[in-house]
């Protein structure tokens, strides 16, 4: 099983982000990154199908060169290949994105041989637009599930659970095939000193494909108003003890 897993570099939760002066962009001096939780999952997923029928784990990225950092960590969880397809610093539209990434595939691909299966998170923990997955699969011709929660692989052929309201969606699809994944498909390692110590030493293959004009044009930017909270003290000691006990009952627990 060959199993290649795209990703992307996103904003790490909890930070401030901020907009350039023209409200067109976003502003990442200030910024830490990481792999969003959907993505994690997929290559968490990827090296175990890998350690359990055999076979080769890639990550795949498009972006900036900096996206080298989270192409070596997918290597620490225990990817075998990374390769980045550098793009430049502007952040690329969904259409303009999957054609970087298809290209790169077919690439790969005329190289070796076709992938078994390629895994997407759902959507990207930034822009969250569900489309990059699909594109890439009508344009490789594979079939594609989203939403998935469980893989299972079988002869030539894979089985792809995905949560509904009243159940389990359970797809059957020949292989070579391709899956959008969820968070909760699996719970990610954190990687290990030997496997970090393995990823800063492993080569990244950068592929630097022709730009592509995509189908969007962000006009501006907004950030949403920040909630504010109010601590309010309800008292010391013995004597808070009754506004505790009104506030149990405001809320039904008591």
């Amino acid at each position: 099983m060959d199993v290649l897993v795209c990703i992307k570099r996103v904003p790490a939760p909890g930070g401030k982000v901020l907009l350039s002066a023209d409200g067109t962009s976003i502003d990442t001096r200030h910024l830490g990154f990481t792999i969003g939780p959907h993505e994690e999952c997929a290559v968490e997923e990827a090296v175990r199908i890998v350690a359990e029928h055999g076979g080769s784990t890639t990550v795949l990225t498009a972006g900036p060169p900096e996206a080298d950092e989270q192409l070596r960590y997918a290597l620490s969880m225990g990817a075998d290949h990374g390769v980045l397809v550098e793009t430049g610093t502007r952040e690329l539209d969904p259409q303009a994105t999957a054609t970087a990434l298809t290209e790169a595939i077919r690439l790969l691909e005329s190289e070796s041989k076709p992938f078994d299966l390629v895994l997407f998170g759902n959507e990207t923990a930034d822009a969250g637009h569900y489309q990059v997955g699909v594109r890439v699969s009508r344009a490789l011709g594979l079939p594609i599930v989203g939403g998935i929660k469980g893989i299972e692989i079988g002869t030539g052929r894979v089985s792809l659970q995905r949560d509904v309201a009243d159940g389990v969606e359970v797809y059957d699809a020949p292989l070579p095939a391709a899956a959008a994944v969820k968070e909760g498909l699996n719970l990610p390692r954190y990687p290990s000193i030997k496997g970090r110590l393995r990823a800063k030493k492993s080569p990244v293959r950068t592929i630097r494909p022709e730009p592509s004009p995509g189908g969007l044009r962000t006009v501006r930017l907004r950030r949403p108003p920040e909630k504010e909270h109010e601590t309010v003290v309800l008292g010391y000691g013995a004597e808070a003890a009754g506004a505790v006990v009104d506030v149990l009952a405001e809320k039904g627990l008591v």
